[in-house]
């Protein structure tokens, strides 16, 4: 929460904050997201309009997740731009569901910061553009082998067939030689 009453009522007047507050729970997605209790960094302006308090500015938060195709852990910073209009609680603004509302002098950042950082978090955090991830069959981390392969497949329908191959003795050992 925030306090706007130094800031007044009369349009145009304005105040910059900065400040740092902890991060709500389950600020992300499954993979990435900001760590519960971490520091967000918020640098704003707030400017009185006639409807209400316009906030503008900024929000950085520290990620943790894991890489979406290797599952390898990362790190990253995110940088988000805020605005939101709280409207005065003594407005109408029940016609609009959508304009969030001043709690008398108080206004409440978290949803406007929550909706700013899930939006712009990736759907698929990756460590690196070009990560090629991980094996299908096996699981092995392709970029610590570029080379890895399984060999040719064979189809699971003809496998029966094929080991049924692999289990006759070769015409030149002697395998036939006894059957005239």
């Amino acid at each position: 929460m925030l306090d706007t009453h130094e800031l007044g009522r009369r349009p145009g007047s304005q105040r910059r904050v900065s400040r740092s507050a902890p991060a709500p729970e389950d600020l992300g997605i499954d993979v990435l997201g900001v760590p519960p209790a971490s520091l967000i960094e918020l640098d704003l302006r707030l400017e009185a309009v006639i409807e209400g308090v316009l906030v503008t500015g900024t929000a950085r938060a520290r990620l943790v997740g894991e890489c979406g195709r290797c599952l390898d852990p990362l790190e990253d910073t995110l940088e988000v731009e805020l605005q939101e209009l709280y409207a005065y609680d003594d407005q109408d603004a029940a016609e609009d569901d959508e304009t969030r509302q001043l709690e008398g002098d108080l206004l409440d950042l978290e949803p406007l910061v929550r909706d700013a950082v899930v939006l712009a978090l990736p759907f698929r955090p990756l460590c690196r553009d070009d990560c090629p991830g991980l094996c299908a069959e096996c699981g092995a981390r392709l970029a610590d082998d570029p080379d890895h392969t399984h060999g040719e497949q064979i189809d699971p329908r003809w496998a029966k067939l094929a080991a049924l191959t692999d289990e006759r003795p070769n015409a030149g050992d002697g395998g036939d030689a006894g059957r005239d």
